[in-house]
């Protein structure tokens, strides 16, 4: 036909051989033959066209495709009717597609096509998803646009009030459908009756259920299901219960909301002869017996009652449940969590699955949910209980070493790990640490130190925080001032990042094992960094000048202890010059530090003009601090102007310097004196640290140069850093 030019204008033809594309779904076919029949057939386009395309997706249930070819229609001119607004909302009330929905039924509207079953579509989608406003609003486009009711409309909107519980609304829509000529139907009915059941209003639907019958209709399943939840709700077992074998004995099959109707009345008053039957009827419609067995444990440990659980299972779901690994873990994992250990601890013995892995993991489980939950004699009961194996676990023996340190039984504790230390299974971190805080807890100091030098020689073990911590502590408190300094100059060494609680530990542990100038630094470095010392930290520092002769700055961490420092730092500067004592450098650094990373800009500015009153010269601390501060604001040219102070006072940039400098051009947005300044650095013989190129990549991923940051990310991977 194409070779001998008989496609001209032939849009019958082209109809067809779309209406075949659609059918094999060859839908990238199906666009090029659109634009040929454009381009090369001179055919003008019509909604038959397209529609042809969308009942293809509608009946294939392809949404994205459907909407696809209507914007294209769109796109095309193409003005659609009332069939394809039908398919198309049909499709998206089978998805569930808002989105789509809500476009295509706008696009209706404004074209002033009435589409019945578009408006029943959205109105369906709407109650679905719980957006009753929305439904509503469309139910007050029906009348708005004048639309001619059908019994779908009538249905959808009944259905829409009565899933929200409003029912007023809902007898009036049933009033003005009758008075439309439309005979309520067995739908309008069970809608009625699931709408009252929802507010527990049964008396009103069992009057419902007696009209139906009256009509003449007969009641169908989905009258009987919503008897069932509606009695179900008003917590009437004897009369769902009813309703319930009613389905039955008329050959209906009950849903699953039904079955757990059912089963939750039935633990809630104790009918375990009723549950069994429940139980039996959910594996006759086809349940799967790991959704049964959850179904059936919502519903008794709901009720309080998960002990009679033993009496309901049998047969084959008993079976099921101590040869299913997963289903055996739910169970006894429920009854480890109400307390019942001796019906977890039946299962697991009566278990017919065989898997030494899953099943130390189960036991790690479940002693870990009585370790959360304080039962800790029960975590010990199921442990006692656990089969014994010729490899101990390394998990369940550290937390059973926690265990038995919190009840303070620590000769326990301390054969589990006399066992673990005779096998072959090798300590991880958590494992010492968990052996080194149960001899401090007990007091044995001697024998915590013996197991850290245990440690020191398994090379692959890096303490974490918490641990190093520890071991502080326990090096303090036994005099061990050489290892003391020697973890403090490795921890250092390392680079890493200290919080407050980690600079107050060292600083306490540390006083006597480091030169005073050492803990000076320190001490400085944390109030640099914006941490707030704590009590005793204050009282060691002071301990520490006083010794050394240093009573200026004894003075002045008295004072910032005792007036607290940090809360309100002015009122004790005020107090010290009072007292006769001279602001120190140290204090004024301290303030301008702390009230710049508050904030208090005006503070900030007042103590830099009391300084400069006070005749107090800065050091590189103060320069340091200021560019910080000025950089965080974006302030430029005052972090330039410091800059030039500096050199006037015959300082240059230290590396501190520099690297606050760095991330201050990253917040102004100056990336490349950023980078320009990592050169100066070395050309002034300063090396770049590992704060230097974070602060560096943060600058460039802050402005998007996401592959210089990359790049830089790679180089220090490769200096080590």
């Amino acid at each position: 036909m194409k070779v001998n030019g008989k496609l001209k204008n032939n849009v019958t033809a082209y109809n067809s051989i779309l209406r075949v594309l659609g059918r094999k779904r060859d839908w990238d076919g199906a666009e090029v033959m659109i634009m040929e029949m454009v381009s090369d057939s001179d055919c003008e386009l019509n909604y038959r066209i397209f529609n042809t395309l969308i009942y293809a997706c509608y009946k294939s249930g392809l949404v994205d495709l459907g909407s696809r070819w209507f914007k294209m229609m769109l796109d095309y001119k193409v003005q659609p009717n009332v069939a394809t607004f039908g398919m198309l909302m049909s499709l998206y009330q089978k998805g569930s597609v808002v989105e789509e929905a809500e476009y295509t039924f706008s696009q209706m509207r404004n074209l002033k096509i009435t589409c019945q079953s578009a408006y029943s579509a959205l109105i369906t989608i709407y109650t679905r998803m719980g957006l009753y406003q929305k439904a509503e609003n469309i139910i007050d486009f029906l009348r708005e646009d004048k639309v001619v009711l059908n019994r779908e409309n009538w249905l959808v909107m009944l259905n829409a009030y009565c899933q929200q519980g409003k029912l007023s609304e809902a007898e009036q829509v049933l009033c003005a459908m009758r008075k439309a000529r439309f005979s309520p139907c067995i739908v309008a009915y069970n809608t009625m009756i699931t709408g009252y059941g929802r507010v527990s209003r049964m008396d009103h639907a069992e009057n419902i259920f007696c009209n139906l019958k009256e009509a003449g209709f007969v009641p169908d399943e989905t009258t009987y299901r919503s008897l069932i939840e509606g009695w179900g709700r008003a917590d009437n077992y004897k009369q769902a219960k009813f309703y319930y074998m009613e389905l039955k004995r008329l050959g209906y099959k009950p849903n699953s909301s039904n079955l757990y109707t059912l089963i939750r009345l039935q633990a809630k008053h104790g009918d375990e002869d009723g549950a069994v039957k429940t139980i039996n009827d959910m594996m006759m419609i086809g349940c799967q017996k790991s959704s049964i067995l959850g179904i059936v444990l919502q519903a008794y440990e709901k009720a309080n009652r998960l002990d009679r659980m033993s009496s309901i299972l049998e047969g084959s779901l008993h079976d099921h449940v101590l040869k299913n690994q997963t289903s055996c873990t739910i169970l006894v994992t429920s009854y480890v969590k109400n307390c019942l250990i001796d019906n977890a601890l039946n299962v697991l013995s009566e278990k017919q699955w065989d898997d030494p892995i899953f099943e130390d993991n189960l036991y790690h489980l479940l002693i870990c949910s009585c370790k959360d939950l304080g039962h800790l004699e029960n975590a010990i009961k199921i442990f006692t209980c656990m089969p014994k194996s010729a490899k101990p676990n390394l998990n369940i023996f550290c937390t059973m070493i926690d265990i038995y340190s919190k009840l303070s039984l620590f000769s326990e504790a301390e054969k589990l790990y006399i066992e673990l230390k005779n096998s072959d299974v090798k300590l991880d971190m958590i494992a010492f640490s968990v052996v080194i805080r149960m001899y401090v807890k007990s007091g044995s100091l001697k024998e915590a130190c013996v197991v850290l030098d245990i440690m020191d020689k398994q090379k692959n073990i890096v303490p974490d925080v918490y641990l190093l911590r520890d071991i502080l502590r326990i090096y303090q408190r036994c005099g061990m001032d050489d290892k003391l300094a020697d973890l403090y100059y490795k921890v250092l060494k390392n680079g890493e990042i200290w919080d407050e609680e980690m600079y107050n530990c060292v600083i306490n542990c540390c006083a006597r094992a480091l030169p005073v100038d050492e803990l000076s630094r320190l001490f400085d470095e944390m109030l640099q960094r914006g941490f707030a010392p704590n009590t005793l930290t204050f009282n060691v520092m002071l301990n520490a000048y006083g010794k050394s002769r240093l009573f200026e700055r004894a003075k002045t961490v008295f004072w910032m202890a005792k007036n607290e420092y940090l809360k309100n730092m002015s009122a004790a500067v005020r107090r010290m010059q009072f007292d006769g004592f001279s602001v120190s450098l140290e204090a004024y650094n301290c303030m301008l530090d702390a009230y710049g990373k508050e904030g208090e800009m005006d503070k900030f500015r007042s103590v830099l003009q009391r300084m400069k009153v006070s005749k107090c010269s800065s050091d590189h601390y103060t320069y340091n601090i200021l560019i910080n501060i000025y950089g965080e604001q974006g302030w430029i040219d005052e972090v330039s102007g410091v800059l030039m102070e500096l050199k006037e006072c015959g300082f240059s940039p230290d590396l501190c310097s520099y690297n606050t400098l760095i991330k201050a051009y990253g917040i102004a947005g100056m990336v490349e004196d950023a980078v320009g300044l990592v050169k100066e650095m070395r050309e002034n013989g300063i090396e770049p640290d590992r704060i230097t190129y974070t602060n560096l990549i943060n600058a460039l991923k802050k402005n998007d140069m996401f592959l210089e940051a990359v790049k830089w990310s790679l180089w220090m991977k490769q200096m080590g850093l």
